[in-house]
């Protein structure tokens, strides 16, 4: 050779090459060294009977086909006739071969060497890497010769040429030299060789990708690197991705998934793989590992943040291992359990959980005191657990967690976690609270629960948590107290009534101006389930200021002023039902008047009723209205008429009354919307009939109720009907009676009905509806007791029922 490779043998398959390079010499090729049936250097040399030499497997094969083909056998040379196939080793041949085989290789090696020059030409490097790459495909002795003539570094420090040929050629070459050889791997592992190999993964390249992967597969083979791979920043993220690509090669994707197999060999891999995805090696060795991996593993599991979705398969997989170990005597066994357990326990695993029987040995760690007990961190877990769990909606009333068939719901369970909420730390008294919470959220075990923190009374224990200094702590007593209040409303409201601070407590959470939170929804919801007549409840509240900043608050809220999208409609629902209370304590509670006055309160709730979609912010806007309506009759100032002069009072026929204007239709004085709550001159009259076209029967019935005020006793009944014909309000009261939706609608439907039947000419054009005749004749055969002699007198006013004919007691 001229001292450099012959760059026409660049392409080709890896058998081409390795003939290439058996033609490259660096002595002469003596013809006695090729086989005449090969034309390549023999490495077996034999000799026939008539002193031929062949490699002996050509001649073998040439023997072999003549007996197939039933030829003579003869030599393939001078085509004489052979009378034996008996071949004769050349051993002086073969050595002479060998020796001249080996002052070719060193040779070749030492101008491969030459060529491992970042200097060099690419042909130069590529070709010095792919002889590199036979010579170790010959033989492993080679690789040591390799080794021996430090070729590896040389051949890694290709690996920053700028040639992308060059790079993968240099990935391909390592790869050959590490397959089946410790020695070389040793050397691989030294160094930053790994790292640099890890950082061809994410290469743009996909042939660089593919290289490298298949070079870190031979490599992860041996314990070491196996170890230094997973110790790269990355390279785990990396593999665990291409593991699952639908992009890349599948080749590539499948020796990603082999070299991440045997990088589980290493514990700390495995966790790795945990935090990026890959579950699977954690959970094997949590199963079938030895008891101290087992604990390493679970362990580990409770430090991992995990979704809901994966929560479910973890505890499909290793859920009662994991139950399992937690019922273990060791204290070491039983923290890794319980913190394993605390991170795969959500709403959507709490039935896998429970099904793998969790809870007998959660209660059972929650309640034992003595030399078993857990320490009090743990117990913590296990009611962080517990909290998990009841949270998920199913029903605990049938699942036992004791002897005697005890379940989570039985009495004693409830007090053992009412004495230990007593006497434990704010940190596990938020949990435990949280496990009531989620028990009272179902109606299948409220009731159950209610009895017993009655029968314990608790509640002025579970009240005193409202001035608990930690939100967490202060929130979940909240969200108890509100799923109690709809039960325990009365306890609720003397428990908060007085001087100790509670309710004050509670008022400063709704009304703090940190947005809205879930905090302050939960409280406005549980003062929003409070007795609403409790006047000693709603005074002291009108007392403190309450319901002015109640005010300010729904104002903000109308206005767009408020952050804390999320709760905004529970804590206004709750701001609109806590106002509502001043509107029934009106009658008795001037101060109230003023309140509404001051604050022009039914303004307020008129413009409360136009929040399409918020169903009960209209119920309770429309209830609230029916009270100040029906107070306006209270407070209209009625005209004050002269006294009739002295002609007057003697010739009273020559007496005219004044003539007074600007009097209220309807209450027969003066009025206003913001002194008097008077409906009509607040135009609320048209915006309550729009709501009897409501899908929701409660809005329907609310905003009926507080029409009626219009047709009440005390009210100029006649106007009334008057104002509801011009804002077109009666054929919508009459539609309400014929829908039947519910049997208190009906109730309201028949009273409103039959106050306008009493107009004759109403009365005379529903006559001839059998429609309405029919559903009043149904509310008088099948309603209650006084919604029977209401659509009595409704009948007769349409002529129905002969008025002799009454069939009950005349009751005004």
């Amino acid at each position: 050779m001229a001292g450099s490779w012959d760059g026409s043998h660049d392409t080709g398959s890896q058998s081409d090459e390795s003939h290439q390079f058996d033609r490259l010499h660096i002595e002469p090729l003596y013809d006695a060294f090729v086989c005449p049936l090969t034309k390549q250097v023999m490495h077996d040399p034999v000799t026939s009977e008539n002193g031929q030499t062949f490699e002996r497997a050509a001649i073998e094969n040439w023997f072999k086909e003549c007996r197939e083909n039933g030829r003579k056998l003869v030599c393939p040379l001078t085509q004489k006739e052979l009378r034996s196939t008996e071949l004769k080793p050349s051993i002086a041949l073969r050595n002479t071969i060998e020796e001249w085989t080996a002052r070719n290789e060193t040779a070749q090696l030492d101008m491969a060497r030459r060529s491992l020059n970042l200097g060099s030409s690419e042909s130069d490097i590529v070709q010095a890497l792919r002889y590199i790459q036979h010579i170790c495909q010959k033989s492993r002795i080679n690789k040591h010769v390799v080794r021996n003539a430090a070729l590896v570094p040389m051949i890694v420090e290709m690996l920053k040429s700028g040639s992308r040929r060059v790079r993968c050629k240099a990935l391909d070459t390592l790869r050959i030299a590490v397959e089946e050889d410790e020695d070389v791997k040793e050397i691989i592992a030294e160094g930053d060789t790994v790292r640099t190999v890890v950082k061809f993964l994410s290469h743009e390249q996909s042939k660089e990708r593919e290289e490298a992967v298949s070079l870190l597969y031979e490599l992860s083979k041996y314990e070491v690197l196996s170890e230094k791979i997973g110790s790269v920043n990355g390279a785990i993220l990396i593999l665990v991705g291409m593991s699952s690509s639908k992009s890349e090669n599948v080749l590539t994707v499948e020796k990603a998934e082999k070299t991440l197999e045997n990088l589980e060999s290493c514990e700390n891999n495995v966790r790795q793989m945990a935090e990026n995805g890959r579950l699977q090696p954690l959970l094997t060795q949590l199963l079938e590992g030895s008891q101290e991996t087992k604990l390493s593993m679970a362990s580990f599991l409770g430090e991992l943040a995990l979704n809901n979705d994966v929560k479910v398969l973890v505890a499909k997989r290793v859920g009662s291992a994991l139950i399992n170990l937690m019922k273990s005597g060791s204290i070491l066994s039983r923290e890794a359990a319980l913190k394993a357990l605390n991170q795969i326990s959500c709403e959507a695993s709490a039935k896998v959980l429970v099904d793998a029987d969790i809870l007998p040995p959660l209660v059972k760690d929650l309640f034992t005191v003595g030399a078993n007990q857990l320490p009090m961190r743990l117990k913590e877990v296990s009611a962080t657990i517990l909290a998990h769990i009841v949270n998920s909606g199913i029903d605990f009333d049938g699942i036992p967690v004791g002897p005697d068939h005890r379940t989570l719901v039985s009495e004693d369970i409830i007090h053992n976690l009412l004495h230990l909420i007593s006497n434990t730390g704010p940190a596990i008294e938020c949990k435990l609270l949280q496990v009531l919470v989620g028990l009272t959220s179902s109606p299948a075990t409220v009731l159950s629960v209610v009895a017993a923190i009655k029968s314990s009374g608790a509640i002025i224990s579970l009240v005193q948590f409202i001035e608990a200094p930690q939100r967490d702590l202060r929130l979940a007593s909240v969200k108890l107290l509100q799923n109690l209040s709809p039960h325990m409303d009365q306890e609720l409201a003397d428990a908060l009534r007085g001087t100790v601070g509670q309710l004050g407590s509670l008022m400063r959470v709704v009304t703090e101006n940190a947005g809205i939170t879930e905090e302050q929804a939960a409280a406005a919801g549980l003062l929003a389930e409070l007795p609403e007549r409790d006047l000693g409840l709603t005074r002291q509240m009108l007392d403190d200021g309450a319901f002015q900043q109640i005010i300010y608050r729904v104002r903000r809220i109308r206005q767009g002023e408020t952050r804390g999208i999320r709760f905004v409609t529970p804590y206004l629902e709750g701001l609109v039902r806590i106002l509502a209370r001043i509107t029934f304590i009106l009658p008795d509670e001037p101060g109230a008047v003023q309140l509404c006055r001051e604050h022009n309160v039914a303004a307020l709730f008129i413009e409360l009723l136009q929040s399409n979609g918020l169903d009960n912010v209209q119920v309770v806007s429309a209830m609230a209205l029916e009270n100040l309506s029906r107070e306006s009759r209270n407070l209209t100032r009625l005209p004050e008429l002269p006294p009739p002069g002295l002609c007057s009072s003697i010739f009273p026929c020559f007496s005219k009354q004044p003539v007074i204007t600007g009097l209220c239709r309807l209450h027969r004085g003066t009025c206003s919307l913001r002194e008097t709550f008077c409906l009509l001159e607040g135009q609320a009259v048209e915006k309550l009939v729009a709501l009897l076209d409501h899908t929701n029967e409660k809005v329907v019935e609310a905003a009926l109720a507080a029409l009626s005020t219009l047709l009440e006793d005390g009210v100029d009944v006649e106007q009334g009907v008057a104002i509801l014909c011009e804002v077109e309000g009666i054929k919508p009261i009459f539609n309400v009676l014929l829908e039947k939706r519910t049997d208190s609608l009906r109730r309201w439907a028949v009273w409103a009905v039959e106050r306008l039947l009493r107009t004759e000419d109403i009365a005379y054009e529903v006559s001839g509806d059998p429609n309405v005749s029919t559903a009043l004749v149904d509310a008088f055969q099948h309603a209650d007791y006084r919604t029977r002699q209401i659509a009595e007198r409704a009948l007769k006013h349409v002529d129905k029922i002969p008025n002799f004919s009454g069939i009950f007691p005349n009751m005004g």
